[in-house]
């Protein structure tokens, strides 16, 4: 891989819609050499049992949202109630998009990789576009889209529309882009558009 102009690291945000495809996406980066910060497992491993994070879940939705063998936090249980209360979903996001946006930092910081990749599907949302050079969208048509979250998930049509509906739209997303995917296509049509996406950072 060349090295990137005036030796600086490119700092990418990754997102999309809900099952629109980000995680196929970040492994073919990852497959070009690009280190991957993912934000979703960030978030889980700071809600484990213990932590300060945690400790303000519980205090502010109380302990029937954990499960009876470990006293983890059940995430279905959770996000049944906050993707069915929008107050309730800014509650917790109060509580956990700071935390996340530290590590996040903090990784990207410490990244050796000359692109780093912010794998997030509340990158806008929660503020860490803030933190990236260049913005990518995976984008999916919405039948598509439910289609794909039907097979791959155990939620129903209704959850899974309430997840879709409190997120940024993609519509809105795509505008704020500065690379778009088209990922309702074969996986070798989304990494010949990966691959000229990685062609064009080096030649701006």
């Amino acid at each position: 891989m060349r090295e990137p102009k005036e030796n600086k690291k490119i700092v990418l945000g990754l997102t999309g819609g809900f099952g629109t495809g980000k995680s196929t996406v970040a492994g073919i980066l990852a497959g070009y050499g690009a280190g991957v910060i993912d934000a979703d497992k960030i978030n889980h491993s700071l809600i484990a049992p213990g932590t300060l994070v945690y400790k303000k879940i519980l205090k502010a939705f109380g302990r029937d949202i954990l499960k009876n063998n470990n006293g983890a936090i059940d995430r279905g249980k959770l996000g049944g109630i906050v993707f069915s209360d929008p107050k309730a979903l800014k509650r917790l996001c109060g509580i956990t998009h700071p935390a996340v946006i530290r590590e996040v930092k903090r990784r990207v910081k410490s990244a050796k990789n000359d692109v780093v990749v912010v794998d997030a599907p509340l990158l806008i949302e929660a503020g860490l576009d803030k933190l990236v050079d260049k913005i990518i969208v995976v984008a999916l048509s919405r039948g598509r889209q439910l289609k794909r979250l039907a097979q791959k998930t155990s939620l129903s049509r209704p959850e899974i529309l309430k997840r879709i509906g409190a997120q940024l739209s993609l519509k809105s997303k795509v505008r704020l882009a500065d690379f778009v995917i088209d990922n309702s296509g074969t996986i070798e049509k989304t990494r010949k558009q990966v691959a000229l996406i990685w062609r064009l950072l080096w030649r701006s």
